[in-house]
């Protein structure tokens, strides 16, 4: 691991940010043989899980038990470890939890960079980043690094403040107290109905006389979106207080004004769905637990990326770059632009795949290594097995179901096949757009509206594999970028599509019927 800097270091990929994403894409080029550096401000890794959660329980799941042995299967319900070829470190090593401590997550990341002897650069905060037509000059106290390709995989770098007039008199999720007991007998009003807004209302319940959540929009419950960034069933105590009226509260309001009046706090509020109906309330306590926003202060104004039209994160290309900055590239959760709230970008679990496809993008680009693909025969039953083999077993393609697929390109001189893994479905069609025949695979849910999601009405025909609810896998045909056909195959209680009649058949009529009439 190095541990200094020269005036003047020159190399073609910089990283930085040594949390888990810059960790894992280190590890990658590493394993790669590229000419990297990683660049981090504090002393060791995972700075950010060393403040956050702050009632420091993870919301990724630790399944250490399931009925799989495949180390590749058992990935789906593993969400925090990193990918590496032997699996040397699982987490479950550090943590048997279902919601493991944040602290475990310090542990485990600080032994990945150390076991496999990344070359990370610890003490070293990146101060100011130019560009010009050579690449990026990244600044720092131990002097300049350049490079060639940069990927800023810092993470969040500050809170989210929204415009409230008197968001100051708000304390913030970051510098909050977390200790119950400091919020006896007040009435709390929370900012935001996020997960870090239920984590706090949890923590109160049995402790604050009355508990307010409050944002313009309805709760997202993740059993409702498939999202696992949004509200988790084990902040359902939240919600039952609600319901019960117990005096804690769910609010669909905007928060007009916060106005100090003595010991206490008056907020002047407008409901969002009661007929412009308005209110003052009264707290002892509001505490803003609105998220957070990235940092660009560091870039000059020849390489500020664009930003999303929240402004919370950078405006990305399918392929993860910014869409103004050539060779300017996003890793970790800042680069979830491209699937926001619907995959798992946003999370280890899910980003850990978008990286392992990302390096082979940039080696692609910087290296001129082609992009790695299989060779399928261009027949139905060697078409159906391929898809059928990988859809029962990637994790990628199960956890990043909808934004990551697998791509068949079809030879029209009758050449075998090309198999692509893992590519994000938008990059596939933009790459792609000039062929006139390939497949996108992968999976994907149901997306109808249910009053109630344990109550859905199923209908188990194959023909009507496209009704499913549940998780299941779809294959796309393309003819440049115009989608031409789709395919749904019948879900599966326990995600194994292998059945003759509700998977190999269809599957295998669909390309043979697709194949005879190119």
């Amino acid at each position: 691991m190095a541990d200094s800097t020269t005036a003047q270091a020159r190399h073609r990929y910089v990283i930085v940010g040594a949390g888990p994403a810059g960790l894992q894409l280190s590890y990658y080029l590493q394993q790669a043989g590229a000419d990297y550096v990683t660049l981090e401000r504090a002393l060791e890794p995972a700075e950010f899980f060393r403040h956050f959660p702050r009632h420091r329980k993870l919301i990724s799941l630790n399944k250490v038990h399931t009925t799989s042995t495949d180390p590749e299967i058992r990935l789906r319900w593993d969400w925090n470890s990193l990918l590496q070829d032997p699996a040397e470190l699982p987490f479950a090593d550090y943590s048997r939890e279902y919601f493991p401590h944040a602290d475990d997550m310090v542990r485990y990341l600080g032994d990945f960079g150390r076991h496999h002897k990344l070359n990370v650069r610890y003490g070293t905060e990146v101060l100011r980043v130019d560009r010009d037509g050579d690449g990026f000059f990244v600044h720092t106290a131990d002097g300049t690094v350049t490079a060639e390709c940069l990927i800023w995989a810092a993470g969040w770098g500050r809170p989210n403040i929204p415009d409230v007039r008197g968001i100051e008199h708000a304390v913030g999720y970051e510098a909050m107290s977390t200790d119950p007991a400091d919020y006896a007998d007040h009435r709390v009003l929370i900012l935001g109905k996020g997960n870090s807004a239920f984590e706090t209302a949890s923590a109160l319940l049995g402790h604050a006389a009355m508990i307010h959540l409050a944002s313009p929009r309805p709760v997202r419950l993740a059993w409702n979106t498939k999202h696992p960034g949004d509200v988790r069933g084990h902040h359902g105590a939240v919600l039952d207080s609600y319901q019960f009226k117990t005096l804690h509260s769910v609010l669909d309001c905007v928060i007009d004004e916060i106005r100090p009046v003595g010991d206490r706090y008056e907020v002047h509020l407008t409901y969002t769905h009661a007929d412009g109906e308005t209110a003052v309330m009264e707290y002892e306590s509001v505490l803003r637990c609105t998220g957070f926003a990235m940092d660009t202060s560091a870039f000059s104004d020849s390489c500020r990326p664009g930003m999303t039209p929240n402004g919370r994160m950078p405006a990305t290309r399918p392929g993860w770059e910014s869409v103004d900055v050539d060779g300017l590239y996003f890793a970790g959760t800042l680069a979830q632009d491209r699937d926001f709230k619907k995959a798992s970008s946003a999370f280890i679990d899910g980003f850990r795949y978008n990286l392992r496809t990302l390096t082979e993008l940039l080696r692609e680009r910087y290296e001129g290594v082609p992009l790695a693909h299989d060779q399928v025969r261009p027949e139905a039953a060697a078409l159906t097995a391929a898809v059928l083999d990988r859809v029962n077993w990637s994790s990628a393609l199960w956890t990043q179901f909808e934004f990551l697929v697998d791509v068949l390109v079809v030879d029209p001189a009758g050449g075998p096949v090309r198999h692509f893994h893992d590519l994000p479905e938008q990059y596939a069609v933009s790459r792609f757009g000039d062929e006139p025949h390939y497949y996108t695979f992968g999976l994907r849910w149901g997306r109808d509206e249910y009053s109630d999601v344990f109550a859905i009405e199923r209908h188990p025909q194959p023909d009507r594999a496209a009704e499913s609810a549940f998780i299941h896998p779809v294959i796309r045909r393309y003819r440049g970028a115009e989608l031409v056909e789709e395919l749904h195959l019948l879900e599966d209680l326990l995600a194994e599509w292998r059945r003759e009649d509700r998977h190999v058949r269809p599957l295998r009529e669909f390309f043979d019927r697709d194949l005879q009439a190119r």
